[in-house]
């Protein structure tokens, strides 16, 4: 919703400005939006690879929607691990095997939806999970692997944002592209009069009003949020590794899970009541 309402204040406020003194016909250029943005999204898909193809689209159409990651959904991942821990600080490791293996299956699992939803938390938190039940109690070992794997992760995460900004960063180049081609067919008409001379000037500049506009007006803020929620996704899979590597160095579930609050972004993060009396609901 917020990128939808940014968008139309750019365009409201740009149009606003514009109408009492230009008219609106000639912004309307279809050829011209095909050269641009075909040329921009050919190139997109050409120095890409095809899943970072698919998951600049499906990310920027995403941001439609609010982010997956806020407070109650760092409390839920929060309330998991503790209910996690303490099954196993009370029934022994082993206690947890059933959970791990068969997750979807899992009452505890199940008791977090926002963390069900998430696949690739489920996989961080079984993995790990599965490692310490088969004897891996090395905390300094294994938080080493489990940070090789956030930056592997967080690389990834960033990786589509990163190409829609390379896109953003060319569209006032293939902008200039259309206004180029735009002259070049006003040349053929210098035999006409003014006013379609002028004409075709006109068209042409749009090429590269619609470039620059498109740039920084709509793919470069795209990006840029894009980046934020991967930076958000990040911080919530640290909070897991932070709970994690915890419990393997021996503290109490209610301290734990006290850790990966601090690891919360502060925007996000639940205070120590909340928690708190959120842990308590739980027991």
């Amino acid at each position: 919703m917020k990128a939808i309402i940014g968008t139309l204040v750019v365009f409201g406020t740009l149009l606003g400005g514009y109408l009492p003194h230009g008219s609106f016909g000639i912004l309307i250029q279809p050829l011209e939006v095909l050269i641009i943005c075909g040329g921009a999204i050919g190139a997109y898909v050409i120095a890409n690879p095809g899943w970072v193809v698919k998951a600049g689209f499906s990310g920027a159409l995403g941001l439609a929607k609010a982010s997956a990651y806020n407070k109650q959904v760092f409390l839920e991942a929060l309330g998991l691990m503790f209910k996690i821990f303490n099954k196993a600080r009370r029934e022994g490791m082993m206690s947890i095997e059933a959970d791990i293996e068969e997750p979807h299956a899992s009452e505890l699992f199940n008791s977090a939806p926002s963390v069900m939803k998430n696949h690739h938390a489920v996989d961080f938190i079984c993995d790990y999970l599965r490692l310490m039940v088969s004897g891996a109690s090395n905390p300094y070992q294994l938080e080493d692997l489990m940070l090789l794997e956030l930056d592997a992760h967080h690389h990834e995460a960033l990786m589509p944002s990163a190409a829609v900004g390379k896109v953003a960063e060319a569209l006032p180049a293939f902008g200039i592209v259309a206004a180029v081609l735009g002259i070049v067919v006003t040349m053929t008409y210098l035999d006409a009069g003014p006013m379609e001379i002028a004409h075709h000037m006109s068209v042409a500049l749009v090429g590269t009003f619609l470039g620059i506009l498109v740039a920084y007006g709509v793919v470069a803020p795209i990006s840029s949020e894009m980046a934020n929620r991967a930076e958000l996704e990040s911080a919530y899979f640290l909070v897991l590794k932070t709970c994690l590597t915890a419990n393997l160095n021996g503290y109490a579930p209610q301290i734990a899970v006290e850790f990966g609050r601090k690891a919360v972004p502060g925007h996000d993060r639940p205070s120590f009541k909340e928690l708190d009396e959120y842990l308590q609901t739980l027991k």
